[in-house]
């Protein structure tokens, strides 16, 4: 993080990325010496509610954070600058999304958390969009030039007022991670019915935190007679959604080998929670979450390497999860290597329904759709695995097959790709 200060003095001359946590109500013009080489500006956390008109000359900026700040609006400077392709206005109070305030080659955008009731109707002029997050705001409707936006990868519209699920969004071809709970048509009132108890907090000692995500906090906690997992959620809507919709859509996945296992739930009148077996220490995670860089894709530590057949092994048992979750109606949303867990023979265990959707208020069309959608990403994490593979690897019969799967699981024409049955048969014959 830089300071006000350091920026007057001009030590910070020649940077290509900014930090500023000052309480700033002003925009500080100071910034624009650095026009010639700043690319990444993060003014997150202050009291902005504007940006001049001069902010076009940041010619360079390829990414601004105006996270958590005071604006009901997105300033129409940002269409001017022309580099400018990652915009994030999380949890301000934006109300007004006005025509051509965005640059035409804009990948990246996130408005969760804020106030918008609609979208302009120019919005499928942003043809380059890959990400969009949406969730936590006032729409009732998406407009239909959105069709045209065919580059979209992962779309969160959890926590909104939509009437309905529109088939042209099921039928984007790039597609891969769309989460959309919690709105008028598909809102959860109350937990699902299930077999599983209401256990009291209090029959628990939390001990340590062990894992935080944007929903919740993970407790290392002692029960009665072993040790669990506590998930707590912290009541407010995520970046994903509402709480309630992941718990439902936990307790509707039910058990499976190669899922997380839910013992019980907590619901207090101020607390919802998650009790899950603890999982064993050999578990680490299969990859790391995306980068700026790579967008929707996710990464790797330097020097990962996975063997040909760990990737067949691990394709194998996400397929069969993949189906057990759609067979019970549920789209998991967020299928990626960072949600997987793996220990040393390759066993896995998947999780995090932060993004996970009842598909049950469906019809049978748009519930075939979703499912080929996650396909998708099953398809885009095999090919990230396959990434990692030695190239003295990349001439073997195995690989080959793995990379025809993938091609097959990603074909842009969507009724192309096969089911998560389909395609746990295909891999069960494969070797």
């Amino acid at each position: 993080m830089n300071t006000l200060s350091e920026l007057k003095a001009g030590k910070l001359a020649g940077a290509k990325h900014l930090q500023l946590v000052e309480q700033l109500s002003e925009f500080p013009t100071d910034i624009f010496k650095l026009a010639d080489t700043l690319e990444v500006l993060d003014l997150s956390n202050n009291n902005l509610s504007d940006l001049p008109d001069e902010f076009a000359c940041l010619h360079r900026l390829k990414r601004v954070f105006l996270s958590f700040n005071q604006f009901k609006h997105i300033p129409s400077v940002l269409a001017k600058c022309p580099a400018l392709i990652m915009v994030a206005f999380k949890g301000n109070q934006i109300s007004e999304f006005a025509p051509n305030s965005l640059p035409k080659n804009i990948e990246w955008l996130i408005l969760t958390d804020n106030n918008l009731h609609e979208l302009p109707d120019d919005f499928g002029n942003y043809t380059q969009l890959k990400k969009l997050a949406l969730a936590g705001n006032n729409l009732k409707k998406l407009p239909i030039s959105m069709a045209n936006c065919t580059s979209l990868e992962l779309v969160r519209l959890s926590a909104n007022n939509l009437t309905k699920l529109d088939d042209w969004l099921l039928e984007l071809p790039k597609l891969a991670w769309l989460a959309f709970a919690g709105n008028d048509f598909n809102k959860a009132q109350c937990l699902t019915k299930s077999t599983l108890k209401n256990t009291p907090l209090e029959n628990f000692q939390l001990k340590k935190v062990i894992g935080q995500g944007a929903s919740g906090v993970i407790h290392l906690a002692k029960a009665e007679h072993n040790n669990v997992a506590v998930k707590l959620f912290k009541g407010a809507i995520t970046s994903d959604g509402y709480p309630l919709d992941e718990v439902n859509c936990c307790l509707q996945a039910a058990n499976h080998a190669n899922l997380i296992k839910v013992l019980s739930y907590i619901e207090q009148s101020e607390q919802l929670g998650l009790v899950m077996e603890l999982i064993d220490t050999n578990y680490t995670n299969l990859g790391l979450p995306p980068s700026l860089e790579t967008c929707t894709r996710d990464t790797f530590n330097d020097g990962c390497n996975y063997s040909i057949e760990a990737v067949y092994k691990i394709a194998k048992q996400m397929a069969n999860t993949l189906t057990h979750l759609h067979t019970n109606k549920v789209s998991h949303g967020d299928i990626y290597a960072h949600n997987t867990m793996i220990n040393e023979h390759y066993d896995v265990l998947f999780g995090d329904f932060g993004a996970a959707t009842n598909l049950a208020m469906l019809s049978e069309y748009q519930q075939q759709q979703i499912q080929l959608i996650e396909v998708r990403a099953f398809g885009c994490l095999i090919e990230d695995l396959l990434s990692t593979v030695s190239a003295a690897v990349k001439q073997d019969e195995l690989f080959g097959k793995m990379s025809d799967i993938a091609t097959r699981s990603t074909n842009s024409v969507i009724a192309s790709r096969p089911s998560f049955k389909a395609l746990s048969t295909l891999l069960n014959e494969l070797v």
